[in-house]
């Protein structure tokens, strides 16, 4: 989820993170509503039965044919589907084609490239998926009836809610820059793995690249990583994109769940863990992102470390982002579902606040944007915002090693944040 700047103050902001924290889950069909009609025990098989009907034709449709199975440690399966055939390719303006050769990349700017190499666990006992096949974690039904609905499932859907201490609702801790044109951004992040204390909350640390007014037809790209038990059933920070054209209502997903990002590349599982990660008075290990426009085609291209290809969103996919980003943001989210009383232990990044720095708190170095020309370039008139800064908050600073940089997050209930 997103949120504004001010373009001339804080007012602007506030009405945007209002907007934004208001869209609702309105025509949500809840496969478990059969539950709630207990005068009505009657109809009870045959609504469990078109449940699982519904579930049973999702997964068909998503779940593609596959060359190889692959087992992961944690439990995932991953399946080699041959490119041509991923989720992406049942979009009327993708039917019958395949994915593109890389782009063109933008200039690297003065930022350092000494990021870890990307590791997840399920390709760590050395198995990968053939050239001409990428990997895709297999969505199960177990994952779909935790979202209680096919319409929830993958999505980030809102329900209305509060945005002071004591009421449910998504925090932030971000920088952003706005007020210009954006063709991409780039940045390090260290992993971590945040725990999250409600099977309903996530918490993630990523990159949005955002366009569109305040209303319907918001459009944003995200790509990151996360910890969310509700979409994975687990608490491993995971390796995630997301998009939408209509401020999260309709259109849309995380990873491969619908028709929209196409991947390219063999060795990455989208949705699947990542491994190692940083440890507290320990090893920090960083992953790479950059997001750009292809000059060439305006395809948005996600690169993983130093030049490894992820894959493209069509700009067909959007209306606004056909051009360009109007507002760039990096930093951490989570979700506080305690609609009163205590606020959720939900934690951002390390689960430590900034001012412990490094080895203690989670950080970006290195952020950059893209401009018209394809260059990488530092940020400049860049806002610094965190919601709940009792909660989680923000540290920003620059140096010639880091280039631009912050430390961010925060344990969530604490004796500041009751």
């Amino acid at each position: 989820m997103v949120f504004s700047s001010s373009f001339s103050s804080s007012t602007i902001t506030s009405k945007f993170i209002g907007f934004l924290l208001l869209i609702s889950l309105t025509q949500d069909l809840s496969l478990g509503s059969a539950l709630h009609h207990k005068n009505n025990t009657s109809f009870r098989p045959n609504r469990e039965i078109q449940k699982h009907r519904i579930v049973e034709a999702y997964l068909n449709s998503i779940n593609k044919p596959s060359i190889k199975t692959i087992h992961s440690p944690d439990g995932d399966v991953i399946e080699c589907v041959l490119s041509h055939l991923q989720p992406a390719f049942d979009h009327p303006q993708l039917r019958g084609q395949k994915p593109l050769d890389s782009p063109e990349r933008p200039s690297r700017g003065n930022g350092t490239t000494d990021e870890e190499s990307f590791n997840q666990l399920w390709s760590q006992s050395g198995e990968s998926c053939p050239v001409g096949s990428i990997p895709m974690r297999r969505t199960t039904k177990s994952d779909v009836l935790r979202a209680n609905s096919v319409r929830r499932f993958g999505r980030k859907l809102r329900k209305p809610i509060r945005r002071d201490s004591s009421g449910g609702g998504h925090e932030h801790a971000v920088v952003f820059v706005n007020g210009e044109q954006y063709y991409g951004a780039k940045a390090s992040i260290n992993v971590w793995a945040p725990r999250v204390t409600d099977a309903y909350e996530f918490s993630l640390s990523q990159i949005w690249l955002i366009s569109g007014s305040f209303g319907h037809d918001l459009n944003t790209i995200e790509a990151g990583w996360q910890v969310s038990p509700e979409l994975y059933g687990d608490n491993y920070p995971r390796f995630f994109t997301y998009w939408t054209t209509d401020a999260y209502q309709a259109t849309g997903c995380y990873n491969l769940l619908c028709s929209g990002f196409v991947q390219t590349n063999n060795k990455i599982a989208i949705g699947a863990a990542i491994s190692p990660r940083s440890s507290y008075n320990g090893r920090q290990f960083d992953i790479g992102l950059m997001i750009w426009k292809d000059p060439k085609h305006g395809h948005w291209w996600l690169e993983l470390g130093n030049g490894l290809l992820v894959g493209y969103w069509p700009v067909f996919l959007f209306s606004h982002l056909r051009g360009h980003a109007s507002m760039v943001q990096f930093g951490g989210e989570v979700v506080n579902s305690r609609a009163s009383g205590a606020h959720t232990g939900t934690q951002m990044g390390s689960g430590h606040f900034a001012d412990e720095g490094f080895e203690k708190a989670a950080y970006f170095r290195n952020l950059q944007v893209v401009d018209w020309d394809n260059n990488l370039l530092p940020l400049n008139n860049l806002h610094v915002l965190a919601d709940h800064p009792a909660c989680y908050d923000i540290r920003q600073g620059k140096n010639n090693v880091w280039g631009t940089y912050f430390y961010y997050g925060g344990p969530g209930r604490n004796p500041r944040c009751p």
